[in-house]
């Protein structure tokens, strides 16, 4: 039987592991900044982020800006999260340059950093989990150039030009077009924020320049969901490919107006990201880049188990 003095011991021992944290997995807080909640994308994303979390005991939080444009107010996320002093940090920048003060500062209070989705132009993060964007979006070329014939006239509505992202899915899809279908012409480059009502526009601006447009993509879900749309209000006749999921895409796909899309692993997006920042935060080494995967999906194939998985509603 236990003593007073005893019990009076193992109270206040347990009391000091509360206030310390030692060995309790719970303790540890991992908020993950996104670049909006506009898009099912992100949706999917933190639901991969709260089952690491549940899974590994982590304290995770969700947050980003009401769409993607407003990257002044994920900076101001950002630096309300670090004042947590939080285990580690996951962050998906809206603008590749103007987060990197805050990551400095992270840095020097010794505060891991993981990108998610989108990488920075600098080294402070331990690691990205991320779709590789480049490779990506010259899949979605090579399907775009095959369905037109390999010539013709075609358009891209991405959704920005500062986050890489962005940068990554344009540039994956010009550099494959120009290099293997030499007959094909890129007639515009436009940027949507990815908003579908602004994306929306511009695609009509597009069609109304270049009547014998052959094609047209969307680089993300509201670039893919405007061009969808102005398409369909201007009653045009071209290809549409897409990026990420989605319902509007989906049902788009089903009903042969979208060619096909290609879709990340959002989810899983989410869940490496937590996984790697637990580990950063016991000082485990980590690669760089955590390639999440993506994949071409189409009317033959949107409901093979292996794809259904890694699309979102």
């Amino acid at each position: 039987m236990f003593t007073r003095r005893q019990m009076m011991g193992a109270a206040a021992a347990l009391s000091f592991l509360a206030s310390t944290g030692a060995g309790v997995a719970q303790d540890l807080y991992i908020p993950l900044i996104s670049k909006g909640f506009q898009h099912q994308f992100w949706q999917a994303v933190k639901t991969g982020a709260d089952k690491a979390g549940q899974e590994m005991g982590v304290r995770v939080s969700f947050d980003g800006p009401d769409n993607e444009t407003q990257v002044d107010k994920q900076i101001d996320m950002l630096a309300a999260a670090l004042a947590n002093k939080p285990a580690a940090i996951g962050i998906a920048a809206l603008d590749s340059q103007a987060v990197i003060p805050l990551l400095k500062k992270a840095q020097a209070e010794g505060i891991p950093v993981i990108a998610f989705d989108s990488g920075v132009e600098s080294d402070i993060p331990l690691a990205t989990a991320s779709t590789d964007n480049k490779a990506a979006a010259a899949l979605a070329a090579d399907k775009l150039g095959e369905m037109i014939g390999g010539k013709g006239k075609v358009a891209v509505v991405a959704h920005n030009q500062t986050s890489l992202t962005g940068i990554d899915r344009r540039d994956g899809f010009l550099d494959q077009m120009k290099s293997r279908y030499p007959e094909v012409e890129v007639v515009a480059v436009e940027y949507g924020d990815g908003d579908h009502l602004k994306s929306t526009e511009i695609t009509k601006a597009i069609l109304a320049a270049n009547a014998d447009i052959k094609g047209i993509f969307g680089t993300n879900e509201g670039s893919a969901v405007g061009v969808l749309n102005g398409v369909r209000e201007m009653g045009a006749k071209v290809v549409v490919v897409g990026f990420d999921s989605g319902k509007a895409q989906k049902d788009a796909i089903r009903e042969g107006v979208m060619a096909g899309a290609i879709t990340q692993n959002p989810v899983g997006i989410g869940y490496e990201t937590v996984k790697a920042a637990v580990a950063a935060s016991k000082g485990e080494t980590l690669p760089k880049t955590i390639d999440t995967g993506f994949y071409w999906y189409d009317k033959t194939n949107i409901d093979d188990p292996a794809i259904a998985a890694v699309l979102y509603d």
